[in-house]
């Protein structure tokens, strides 16, 4: 056992010098450091669909934080596989936690043992199903000449953004070849075969998100990749908690990467990558935060979003349960 932690530690640092993600590096090339805290003295608004998903169970906030919390608390194993994923992927295990919180407080409320994300992650693995659009493959869409230009990208992170990108400027609710496509995101269009509902597990992984870190956790953890021919795979992989809090490392990893990668360390910020985590894109994102700052026209920094700024202001409770005080 301690010998796999070795060569997953060292695969870790692989893949983050290949990703160019090494803190030390980062504040090596000048990265401006996104301090920790709230840019916000007031917690910045709430959606609706949160708000209505939290009356139709007949709950609050608070009581679903105090629920994940409990969770966390009475799971040492799994507090202690947070740790882990956190160390191969050469993050803050608090960034972890701050996401898993913040999506059990706002989007879902936790199940009462992490052994039931594990049962339902079997009801999945010999399902029938495919990612479907309008009676279309999701592999016959990407088929499309619009697509093209994305065969030049280097990594799953690139390639799916890319195809995001084709999506949102050249097919979300346009017409096209006599196809009307609805108004609606790429994930909401072709991975959501079964019911309305984004995410799922433990980490609220969305199937894209997974997609889009599968090199990554492929070079540090070593799992198969991803691919949308094998959605049963995807499912598996988000639902079952030990895998989906490896997943959860990676995507923050890739956030803070992508910030980066156009100046900004937010590594000590667990608020802005909890946003992160909620919002997604984030090379998007890092991109339009830079050329604004760089024009004087915006932001100089990034901010949290209702969800980060909640995050930010429990961290010494997340902390303290992290070093088992909680």
């Amino acid at each position: 056992m301690q010998n796999t932690k070795h060569a997953v530690t060292a695969l870790a640092l692989l893949a983050l010098i290949i990703a160019g993600g090494l803190a030390g590096e980062a504040v090596a090339n000048g990265l401006t450091v996104v301090p920790p805290g709230n840019r916000f003295d007031q917690q910045p608004p709430i959606p609706e669909a949160s708000a209505n998903r939290t009356r139709a169970f007949n709950t609050t906030y608070d009581a679903k934080y105090d629920k994940i919390l409990t969770l966390l608390r009475s799971e040492k194993k799994l507090v202690q596989q947070i740790k882990d994923a956190a160390s191969a992927y050469g993050i803050d295990p608090i960034h972890i936690v701050g996401a898993l919180v913040g999506e059990h407080t706002y989007n879902v409320s936790s199940f009462d043992a992490a052994q039931t994300y594990y049962v339902k992650a079997l009801a999945y693995a010999n399902a029938d199903f495919a990612f479907r659009y309008k009676g279309i493959s999701l592999q016959s869409f990407l088929d499309r000449p619009e697509f093209s230009p994305c065969a030049k990208a280097e990594g799953s992170s690139s390639l799916w953004s890319c195809r995001t990108d084709v999506w949102n400027k050249q097919f979300l609710g346009e017409t096209v070849d006599d196809v009307a496509y609805e108004n609606v995101t790429f994930q909401r269009a072709f991975f959501q075969p079964f019911f309305a509902g984004q995410t799922f597990g433990l980490g609220q992984i969305s199937r894209l998100a997974a997609l889009e870190v599968t090199d990554l956790v492929h070079r540090v953890s070593g799992f198969e990749k991803l691919s949308p021919d094998r959605p049963q795979a995807i499912y598996r992989d988000i639902m079952d908690p030990k895998r989906s809090v490896i997943y959860t490392a990676a995507i923050l990893r890739e956030a803070i990467n992508a910030y980066a990668d156009e100046g900004f360390d937010i590594s000590r910020n667990p608020g802005i990558t909890a946003t992160l985590y909620n919002v997604g894109q984030p090379q998007r994102r890092a991109a339009e935060l830079r050329g604004a700052a760089a024009k004087r026209s915006g932001r100089k920094l990034p901010e949290e979003n209702y969800y980060g700024w909640f995050v930010n202001t429990k961290l010494d409770e997340l902390r303290a349960l992290l070093d088992g005080q909680g």
